[in-house]
């Protein structure tokens, strides 16, 4: 049984979506997709319960497909090229379609635990992108190869940890670390009670109650975080911007920071 929140963000990814039939398609056959649902159900469960981490499940994994769309759509009206496209490899369409598999199954690696877990992502994923690449295309072997790759590329590239090198999985890895607000960490802060390692990142994550992506002024991308204490610079310091440095797309964002009621910090 889907959450109010899943179904919430389900029509906000299918609106922004409406100007790419192709890709609104695929996102509805990942909604729709059983298996993917329990993979996400488990992930969260293993995330949450067995590591005492925050959000890695459903609501996650589909609040960084939407940051992904919206990012990319905002380079789009600046005119600015996917690498598909550069390479003339492929459309933009099919940087989109990429991208909402990746958002929607990066993180399906905690079903086995935190340690490479982007990598057992690429092996839980793969099967998924198969199954509804074959049905997207069953007579276009290039679209799915190349729609494919990149979605391996940017699946395996949203931890930071290697490099990459496509402007799409930029876009991922930057969409993942945004999706931070207090909503993630609410769960681990009702179920754990003893202090453990890695809270900061739960604490920290709580501190945090908005980050909007929009279209910026100096560069075209605009990301702002509000959060109601310092201590939430933690989780920008050290997880967003720790990503958008060791992201392709990093030449075309902005990133600020502020506390409630103060001026905003700009990093970038």
């Amino acid at each position: 049984m889907k959450s109010a929140k899943e179904v919430y963000i389900e029509s906000k990814i299918t609106e922004r979506l409406n100007k790419f039939p192709t890709c609104q398609k695929l996102a509805k056959m990942l909604f729709e997709d059983a298996e993917l649902q329990e993979m996400q159900d488990y992930a969260n469960n293993v995330s949450i319960k067995r590591l005492g981490y925050n959000d890695h499940g459903p609501v996650h994994m589909r609040q960084v497909a939407g940051n992904a769309i919206k990012m990319l759509n905002i380079l789009h009206d600046f005119g600015i090229k996917t690498s598909l496209e550069k390479e003339e490899i492929g459309t933009f369409e099919d940087s989109m379609c990429a991208l909402v598999l990746a958002g929607m199954t990066h993180d399906l690696g905690m079903m086995i635990g935190r340690q490479d877990h982007e990598q057992m992502s690429v092996t839980l994923a793969i099967p998924i992108i198969d199954k509804t690449l074959n049905n997207l295309f069953p007579d276009d072997l290039h679209r799915r190869v190349t729609i494919k790759s990149l979605t391996i590329e940017s699946i395996i590239g949203h931890m930071s940890t290697r490099k990459i090198h496509s402007l799409e999985a930029g876009i991922l890895l930057v969409a993942d670390g945004c999706d931070m607000t207090k909503g993630r960490a609410r769960i681990p802060l009702v179920i754990h009670n003893a202090p453990k390692a890695g809270d900061i990142h739960i604490y920290s994550a709580n501190a945090i109650t908005r980050v909007g992506i929009h279209h910026g002024g100096e560069k075209p991308v605009r990301i702002d975080v509000e959060m109601s204490s310092e201590v939430g610079l933690f989780q920008i310091e050290e997880v967003l911007l720790t990503k958008v440095n060791s992201s392709t797309a990093k030449k075309y964002i902005e990133l600020y920071a502020a506390v409630t009621g103060q001026e905003p910090r700009q990093y970038l």
